[in-house]
């Protein structure tokens, strides 16, 4: 049977501009809601939203057959090159671009100035940046599969790298997040950043590697792909859903004072993603990867974790950043950009060997 995107994946950036409208009108008539919830926390960490997160990255992880990463070395070469490109090349081209539009190009653009959880006071077009660099080191989520097998790539591949991406990010995404957040000259809280690695990360992933085991094992795969994960879904959409409301509650004001912020963040992260799926789809040309092998592998690089990365970012900055408006302005342009890749690599089809 052939899969499609459903109602929630092919409209997502429809959804997000309805938490936008939703969250800037529940900003307006209960202004302290959203707050109350922030401030239910344990070192840092928002209880309620917590919650939320988990919810959101579970059934991302609860999908992920690790079994598979063992036939990774059977195809060596799509592993190497986009561990490289994820982990060598994306981070430090998100810094860049970032930087040079919303640091220098747009700067005047994006005034203002705000206070992140730990107190601190920062800039918003540094806060905004930081946001991208969060995007930049979160790569592919659980929809890179979607976008490989639309453009009929090698699903056991664009698998088995998932895997591998979402066993690496345990050890990089802290020690690159708060590099860069560094050098950005953002206060770098490494117990927030390192618990954010361990609650969004690492308790879904290992609960899911269990969980998913134990279900198969006593019901079978059929009932865990048909039943399991139907059920997931809708609490998957909603924890998402009730994030986003609630960070927009917060950016009302800012989104209203300036409403062309979403497109001056829009354009550095559309330039990434282009950017880096061109470095991958070219570096797999020259590496004579069949197309099987190319698209899934320019996918993954292109693709963000955007729910990693807004659960990090209310982490560390709290709901009411810039920060966190930034990543979910990546949640915005996901779709229709991914999209929009498919259809190219569908077309080019023909530059690669059969």
């Amino acid at each position: 049977m052939e899969k499609k995107l459903n109602v929630f994946e092919k409209y997502l950036s429809l959804w997000v501009f309805l938490c936008i409208v939703i969250g800037v009108i529940l900003g307006k008539i209960a202004p302290s809601f959203a707050q109350s919830l922030d401030e239910m926390s344990i070192y840092q960490v928002s209880i309620p939203i917590a919650v939320c997160l988990f919810f959101m990255m579970y059934p991302i992880m609860v999908k992920i057959d690790f079994a598979e990463v063992v036939k990774a070395g059977k195809a060596p070469k799509p592993v190497i090159l986009t561990l490289v490109v994820n982990w060598g090349i994306k981070p430090f081209t998100m810094y860049a671009i970032a930087t040079f539009f919303l640091g220098y190009l747009f700067k005047d653009l994006l005034p203002g100035v705000e206070i992140i959880k730990d107190g601190s006071e920062v800039e918003l077009w540094r806060s905004y940046i930081s946001g991208c660099i969060l995007l930049g080191i979160a790569p592919c989520t659980a929809m890179v599969l979607m976008w490989g097998y639309l453009a009929k790539g090698n699903d056991g591949l664009t698998l088995v790298m998932v895997a591998i991406n979402s066993l690496t990010m345990l050890v990089l995404y802290g020690a690159l997040g708060g590099f860069l957040l560094g050098i950005n000259a953002m206060p770098i809280p490494w117990q927030t950043i390192l618990l954010s690695v361990a609650v969004y990360v690492a308790l879904p992933l290992v609960a899911g590697y269990f969980s998913r085991k134990l279900i198969i094992a006593r019901k079978g795969p059929e009932w865990f792909r048909t039943k399991f994960l139907g059920f997931l879904t809708p609490i998957s959409i909603s924890a998402l859903l009730t994030t986003l409301v609630l960070l927009f509650s917060f950016k009302g004001d800012v989104i209203l004072s300036n409403p062309l912020t979403i497109l001056w963040i829009s354009i550095p992260l559309f330039i990434q993603t282009v950017f880096i799926f061109g470095i991958t789809y070219f570096l797999a040309k020259k590496w004579n990867f069949s197309y099987e092998n190319a698209a899934p592998s320019a996918m993954i690089g292109a693709s963000n974790h955007f729910e990693v990365a807004i659960a990090t970012s209310v982490t560390l900055f709290g709901l009411s950043s810039g920060a966190s408006l930034a990543t979910v302005i990546g949640v915005l342009i996901e779709v229709p950009l991914m999209l929009g890749l498919v259809a190219f690599c569908k077309k080019t089809k023909h530059w690669f060997k059969t």
